[in-house]
């Protein structure tokens, strides 16, 4: 989530270059549609600046890369019912609590896997990942993963394929993106599954992540230094009786989904820098999904 390799020569603490390199960017964009418009705000910049190091013109085609990308897929018009068969046994899903920086937190539970369709995972993916942005409070564009590890096996192992894509659509399409990840109680037999995975991650997203045991009290330090006890699930080593209801979270979605509309909701012709774009129609998720 999400970097790639990084030259350390751009110092980001000044914030006149940092500006100048975001007025750059946004300028070589050219015009732009309502919905991409939207999307390369001056945080959105920001990120895909600092995942190539502020190089403008690398930044310009990794984000325009991306803006094909949405384009194609539509993961702002994912909906809950296209993607909630993949949700019934909780495998992945927005927490209910904050870390302790109010940061939006993501639980994965791979061991609860449900489905074999390789489309299917990947929409549900970025519909989770597009949830968790839009909760992001003001001021803060990153979240937290807690990957629990409780009962997985290598029956339970994402395909390479989908493990490839999944890492590709995280790094190249939401840079920046994540601030920490707990895998948490993953077990021996994991080691060989990530010796695997781990080369199709960038070096610096690898140091986020952090391996922590519930029986091992200094590796759970670290995860309460970011998620407090009282608010982690029991299941987590916290004090929360919280645990995830597929019923009460498909209301909850529900009730994004019409956020999630009204946030992307745009006039059909836009108007910048004096040329009108027009707006791409909108498609439904799941024959774009298809066509993809």
């Amino acid at each position: 989530m999400f970097q790639r390799k990084h030259a350390p020569h751009f110092n980001s603490d000044d914030a006149e270059k940092r500006q100048a390199k975001i007025n750059e960017l946004r300028t070589a964009l050219g015009p732009l549609s309502a919905r991409a418009e939207k999307y390369c705000n001056e945080a959105c910049l920001a990120r895909y600046l600092e995942a190539r190091n502020w190089n403008v013109d690398k930044s310009r085609k990794m984000l325009e890369e991306s803006l094909k990308w949405r384009a194609s897929h539509r993961p702002e018009d994912i909906r809950w019912p296209d993607v909630s068969v993949e949700a019934e046994t909780g495998k992945m899903y927005k927490a209910t609590f904050p870390d302790r920086e109010g940061r939006t937190i993501v639980i994965m539970k791979p061991a609860k896997q449900n489905t074999s369709s390789h489309e299917g995972q990947l929409r549900h993916l970025i519909y989770v990942l597009e949830n968790a942005i839009l909760s992001l409070p003001e001021g803060q564009d990153k979240m937290v993963w807690v990957v629990d590890f409780t009962g997985w096996t290598l029956a339970n192992a994402t395909p390479i394929k989908t493990a490839r894509e999944s890492a590709n659509i995280l790094q190249n399409h939401y840079p920046e993106r994540l601030s920490v990840a707990f895998l948490f109680n993953p077990p021996k037999v994991f080691e060989a599954f990530f010796k695997v995975v781990k080369v199709f991650l960038d070096p610096r997203s690898i140091q986020k992540l952090n391996f922590v045991y519930k029986e091992n009290e200094e590796s759970m330090k670290t995860m309460y230094k970011h998620i407090d006890s009282e608010v982690l699930p029991i299941e987590f080593g916290g004090k929360n009786n919280v645990v995830y209801n597929h019923e009460d979270y498909s209301k909850l979605m529900t009730k994004d989904d019409i956020k999630t509309a009204s946030f992307w909701a745009a006039d059909v012709n836009h108007e910048r820098n004096g040329h009108l774009v027009p707006e791409v129609t909108p498609q439904s998720s799941l024959v774009v999904a298809k066509a993809s």
